[in-house]
């Protein structure tokens, strides 16, 4: 583990096995409590160091590091796959998205900045400049999920160097590796000591980083139920959470459906429906229903699933046992209160085979929580604004997809749709690295994108200056 300036072994070893084939992958140091706290320690300490960071520092260690990051993409690609089942081709994807992530960093950590404010609206105010400057609230804790495990690092650890904060970072439980290897690259790039503390630990002793109180920020990526229940110990600490969805996908009247079939596809099945804008339900218009329905099973039926190593595949393993079973039990309770299953239903050792629903209702598991697998619902609607209100009437509000032919539906869907994020004429999946991402509702609380982030880890300093007195 990284913690100050020492690479620390422990006497608790866990060994990262695939989720594909269980082999090892790789060997981890498990932090202990008083671990978690010398990495707290560490980071507070070096926080008086990086917060004087000049802008030319910050911005040379965020370009290092994506230099780094695009020179060695195959291998962490490679490693990527492995330690979390996720096919290669995505991976590959994942380099490229964190290169641009830290280049984000180095973009607007040279533009950060305040304004200038008016302030002399009455006598007394007069003769005095009042400006302002952004400034780091401090040590960040930083937690994120297996799904993307170097990119969703990468956007919080980017911004945190950007504006000049120190970060404890606790990688994802079932694929770490990644995050201790961006951990040895970021120090290659020039990041001080006790920058970035890198710790593998149980959820116990990752809540003291929840809790401490000389970490002034908690970023925060996985499920709805932790999140929310970490926002509860978190105290007085400003809290990002990104905690999924359940993404709609509304397909209107006169919608060429042959061309929106790849996105549709790749939305729904791409490493193995473990996305959290993945899509998740279809609501088709009535007059295509039985069209698309045809087309998008005949378009699943056919994608390779296994071997996330093999350059084909497209559905992986799921990330650990306990998940195929609890996707193949949503997906009995659902075909047992009468859904029709068009495909899938059934799993492959750990992987879980494309499933498409029918004829679901809200009550079920599939419908009203996060899959977070891959299982798919399709449902006709007559009116689009019926399309809209089942849309709204999730628990989730995180993003939507809406394709539509008419200007005066995308208008509607901007205006009505409870969602953070609203895609015309495209998957509620798609997402670039610099827009402000996050929901509403059950989905999250505060946005990511680098710029945003960063504006979340930081508050406004108001500076007031005026001559000294003659």
């Amino acid at each position: 583990m990284r913690i100050g300036s020492e690479l620390r072994d422990s006497e608790d070893v866990e060994t990262i096995t695939s989720p594909w084939n269980g082999e090892p992958v790789g060997e981890v140091c498990v932090a202990s409590s008083t671990d978690v706290d010398d990495a707290i320690a560490a980071a507070s300490v070096a926080f008086e160091t990086t917060r004087r960071m000049p802008t030319h520092q910050r911005v040379s260690i965020l370009e290092g590091t994506a230099h780094r990051l695009s020179a060695r993409t195959e291998e962490l690609a490679t490693l990527m796959a492995r330690e979390s089942g996720k096919p290669i081709r995505f991976c590959r994807g994942e380099v490229r998205r964190a290169v641009v992530t830290f280049t984000l960093g180095a973009v607007e950590a040279r533009s950060l900045g305040g304004e200038v404010i008016p302030i002399d609206l009455e006598e007394r105010a007069e003769g005095r400049t009042c400006f302002t400057m952004r400034v780091p609230r401090g040590p960040v804790a930083a937690i994120s999920p297996f799904n993307f495990p170097l990119n969703l690092i990468a956007h919080k650890l980017s911004p945190a160097i950007a504006i000049g904060a120190s970060t404890v970072l606790k990688p994802p439980p079932q694929c770490p590796l990644t995050g201790h290897v961006l951990g040895d690259i970021l120090a290659e790039a020039g990041l001080p000591d006790g920058a970035l503390n890198v710790v593998h630990c149980i959820p116990e002793n990752a809540q003291r980083l929840v809790e401490d109180p000389r970490l002034a920020v908690l970023s925060f990526t996985g499920s709805d139920t932790v999140g929310w229940k970490l926002k509860s110990l978190a105290g007085k600490k400003q809290v990002l959470l990104e905690l999924g969805g359940n993404a709609p996908c509304i397909v209107d009247e006169e919608t060429d459906l042959e061309a929106i079939m790849p996105s549709i596809v790749t939305g729904s099945w791409a490493n193995a429906g473990q996305v959290c804008i993945k899509v998740q339900r279809i609501l088709v218009h009535r007059s295509s229903f039985a069209s698309f329905l045809e087309r998008f099973v005949a378009a699943t039926r056919p994608l390779r699933c296994g071997d996330p190593m093999d350059e084909s595949t497209v559905v992986g393993p799921l990330i650990e046992p306990k998940h195929v079973d609890r996707v193949l039990e949503w997906i009995r309770e659902a075909t047992d209160g009468g859904a029709t299953l068009h495909c899938g239903g059934k799993a492959e050792g750990p992987v879980v085979l494309p499933t498409i629903l029918t004829g679901t209702h809200s009550d079920m598991r599939v419908c009203k929580d996060e899959v977070f697998g891959p299982v798919t619902l399709v449902e006709p609607f007559e009116r689009f604004e019926d399309a809209i209100a089942v849309c709204n009437a999730s628990r989730f509000g995180l993003q939507a997809g809406v394709f539509t032919r008419e200007l005066g539906h995308a208008m509607t869907a901007i205006r009505e749709l409870e969602y953070g994020g609203v895609m015309i004429n495209d998957v509620p999946t798609f997402r670039v690295d610099n827009f402000p991402y996050g929901g509403s509702k059950d989905s999250g609380f505060g946005r990511e994108g680098v710029r945003y982030a960063m504006e979340e880890m930081t508050e406004p300093k108001v500076i007031v200056m005026r001559a000294p007195p003659a």
